[in-house]
């Protein structure tokens, strides 16, 4: 496992999409944040893989633990690695659940392998490739949760935004199962509100989940679509949001049809990446 770092300096490593930083957290003996050029993409403590330090990451454990009895083993594919903060979460959460992650950065998956090494698990693996290209391979109904959590340069890749891509999310998907994806956007929403309508063309039952600052386009920030074909546990994920360290707000029905409505369905030709972050956000010019 990998040595205790606190209080030492940042490891950074050249890797195929950028600068991969990892900071030690001075609060937490072995917990880590990853960035890839200045822009946090995950954290993980060694000692608690059920610490979950970022919003939005709460908000996808939220719905993980909502989308079966407490325990029950899941089929997981995760679009998008980083750390793995997530799948550390399953398996600590849900042994024996069947995971695998398709990260497109191969140095990047060595360098956590390396400095952030997961317990070994044969049920769950890692393969380098681009989410699109690996889910159209997939058997249809291959998993009860599909993840979307992909960054290129701190915004969602066009070709991940697009109706035939929930589609073919959609068609991997089990028939109850839910498709959770993360996006950051600021105002005017422009971005959200499209994916929104997007993905509700593919799979219809859909919530929205984020915090009222971002929300009502006061700043730039995380949201967290849920969508499935069935019935979402509104009334659970809604005391669960609610009630979490981060308080925010799930948008489903009447209130998601004012957010998408008049935004448009984005094809293939005209989908677009999200928005790129504030100067700044990050604490850099990037």
């Amino acid at each position: 496992m990998a040595r205790s770092r606190r209080g030492a300096d940042p490891i950074t490593e050249q890797v195929d999409t950028g600068v991969a930083e990892l900071r030690p957290d001075i609060d937490r003996p072995r917990a880590y944040t990853l960035l890839l050029d200045q822009a946090p993409q995950s954290h993980v403590d060694l000692d608690d893989p059920t610490y979950l330090d970022f919003e939005y990451v709460r908000r996808f454990a939220i719905a993980v633990d909502l989308a079966a009895p407490p325990g029950e083993p899941l089929r997981v594919l995760h679009l998008g690695g980083g750390a793995l903060t997530l799948p550390r979460y399953v398996s600590a959460t849900r042994p024996g659940s069947t995971q695998r992650v398709v990260e497109v950065d191969g140095a990047l998956v060595e360098f956590v392998r390396r400095e952030l090494p997961w317990p070994r698990d044969p049920r769950l693996k890692i393969r380098v490739g681009d989410a699109r290209e690996v889910l159209q391979f997939l058997p249809g109904a291959a998993y009860d949760v599909i993840v979307g959590d992909v960054f290129a340069g701190a915004r969602t890749p066009a070709h991940l935004s697009s109706v035939e891509f929930a589609r073919e999310v959609a068609r991997v998907l089990a028939p109850d199962g839910q498709y959770l994806v993360n996006m950051a956007d600021g105002p005017p929403l422009a971005y959200a509100r499209s994916l929104a309508a997007t993905v509700r063309a593919a799979l219809p039952r859909t919530c929205l989940i984020a915090d009222s600052g971002v929300l009502s386009g006061r700043r730039y920030g995380n949201l967290v679509l849920v969508a499935s074909r069935v019935d979402l546990p509104i009334p659970q994920l809604n005391r669960r949001v609610v009630g979490d360290w981060f308080p925010g707000r799930v948008l489903h029905d009447a209130e998601l049809h004012r957010f998408s409505s008049g935004a448009p369905v984005r094809d293939d030709a005209s989908a677009r990446p999200s928005n790129p972050p504030p100067s700044l956000t990050f604490g850099s010019t990037h």
